[in-house]
């Protein structure tokens, strides 16, 4: 072994040329594998760090009977099924360990009814809000008026629909209480501030596929943008969850704050009877007509029979999960499946990716481009290396050929040529590796940023910020190291077929 050394370092400084050039590629090749490497990492971090942490969890939770998990980007007016039996929905999250936490909330579609006879529309998100700025690190920010507060209602509308309400039909939103403030107005609103309807407030309209949907009057609390990825969530307004109940016509907790006149209260007690509550002048379309009062009778009895408020009490239709440090998406989502499977809680659990359809589609493509281009200079860096060690054994035929004519045996060669391979790649492929992690921080320091939507999910963010951990360094190494016994096999076939025949023909 210490002669194969010896001789594979003097054959590396007699052909320094050749040398150099395999070890440049090996340098440009582990320099642009690290980056690329950093760069990846850093997308996972930062889409970790912006969607899961700060908007969607780890896992979402959604009914069993809802076909398409697709349910943050859905199609406009497609329904989201209601979670039924949330109580043991619930109880299976408050048990399951590997939980960190977990916030019930509901998504919909609403139309935007206004007086002058326009119809516009909004996505809804009705939360506690409160809890979910908290458990999502206060993504929501706010630009004018003030957040809701625990148990208000009212609306948040993102600075984007804002936008969009005035492009479309005229009307700048305000906060109620507040003044008009000029300085927060967009380019259009400036153009055409003579034309703006101001509103403080909005009627919402649910839309239901089952066609029971109520119209409410929601109050502007504030205007609200997203800290990250605003681009992709300013299509969500935030509602209190309660508003959000009436517009769709679910169980709400404050239907128990309904005031009910003595009359009212005097028919619902005799509404067992129908008959009783019509004398001979009265004009009833029918059994139908009794029918219907008796239902209308019998949910307002309910409504002023139920308990006090009480927000988890009511309908969700979406759970967001987030999952303690170290803990597999796979395999924790495979395990609450099981865990709701086994409790007959009419619930399935999907990764983030699922949840934002379109969305987790693009970024697993970008992420899927940009391994294919650090596998593609992988693979230009085999050949180009292969070819010139290739080469080199050629040139070298009537050396290899005397050495075999010596008593040199194909072993021998064989550690020769793999000595002279990994030396190399240790030298200029280390010192690549060691500009590329070098090279990391520098790139995160220029602060770099990009208003482009797919340059944001590509930097992971607003700002280009690769990063570069222990384990992406090790897989470097190894890259490296593949890149290297890859490259050297048919060079290394190349010379142990050289006989000492090969030699004296060659002279």
């Amino acid at each position: 072994m210490r002669l194969a050394i010896t001789i594979a370092a003097r054959n590396l400084w007699r052909h320094k040329g050749k040398s150099l050039v395999i070890g440049a590629i090996l340098f440009v090749g582990a320099l642009i594998m690290t980056l690329g490497n950093a760069v990846i990492s850093g997308m996972n971090r930062g889409l970790s760090e912006n969607i899961v942490e700060r908007f969607t969890g780890h896992i979402v939770v959604i009914s069993d009977a809802q076909e398409n998990p697709n349910i943050l980007f859905t199609p406009m007016g497609k329904d989201i099924a209601l979670i039924k039996h949330f109580e043991k929905v619930r109880g299976v999250l408050a048990q399951e360990s590997y939980i960190a936490s977990y916030l019930p909330a509901a998504r919909g579609f609403s139309f935007v009814l206004t007086e002058e006879g326009d119809l516009d529309f909004a996505m809804l998100l009705g939360v506690d809000f409160p809890e979910y700025n908290k458990m999502f690190r206060e993504n929501v920010k706010l630009v004018e008026g003030k957040l809701l507060e625990k148990n208000e209602r009212g609306m948040l509308v993102s600075q984007g629909r804002r936008t969009r309400f005035f492009n479309d039909q005229n009307i700048w939103v305000k906060p109620v209480g507040f003044e008009l403030d000029a300085a927060h107005f967009s380019d259009e609103a400036k153009k055409y501030r003579d034309k703006m309807i101001v509103k403080d407030s909005l009627v919402l309209m649910g839309a239901s596929g089952e066609s029971t949907a109520f119209d409410v009057r929601a109050d502007i609390k504030g205007i609200v943008r997203y800290e990250f990825l605003d681009d992709y969530w300013k299509f969500f307004n935030i509602l209190d969850i309660e508003t959000f109940r009436e517009c769709f016509q679910w169980v709400t907790g404050s239907d128990a704050a309904v005031n009910l006149t003595a009359d009212t209260r005097n028919l619902m007690e005799k509404s067992d009877n129908l008959d009783s509550l019509f004398n001979e002048n009265t004009v009833v379309a029918g059994n139908a007509g009794k029918s219907a009062l008796a239902q209308s009778l019998k949910k307002l009895k309910q409504k002023s029979d139920a308990p006090g408020p009480k927000t988890d009490a009511g309908a969700y239709n979406v759970v967001f999960v987030k999952l303690k440090p170290g803990e597999s998406l796979e395999s924790r989502t495979r395990s609450l499946n099981e865990a709701f499977k086994a409790a007959q809680a009419p619930a399935q659990a999907v990764t983030w990716q699922k949840a934002i359809g379109q969305l987790g589609d693009m970024a697993g493509i970008i992420r899927g481009a940009l391994m294919g281009f650090v596998f593609f200079i992988f693979f230009v860096a085999v050949i180009i290396i292969m070819n010139t060690l290739s080469m080199a054994a050629l040139e070298r035929t009537a050396e290899l050929g005397m050495m075999r004519a010596v008593g040199a045996q194909k072993a021998f060669v064989t550690k020769m040529f793999f000595i002279e391979t990994a030396v190399l790649a240790v030298v200029f492929g280390g010192l690549g590796i060691i500009f590329g992690a070098a090279a990391v921080p520098v790139a995160k320091a220029m602060q770099i940023t990009a208003e482009n939507n797919i340059l944001q999910l590509l930097f992971g963010g607003k700002t280009f910020a690769p990063y570069l951990s222990a384990g992406d360094i090790a897989f470097g190494i190894f890259e490296l190291g593949l890149v290297t016994v890859i490259a050297s096999v048919y060079p290394i076939i190349v010379a142990r077929r050289i006989t000492p025949l090969d030699a004296i023909s060659r002279d």
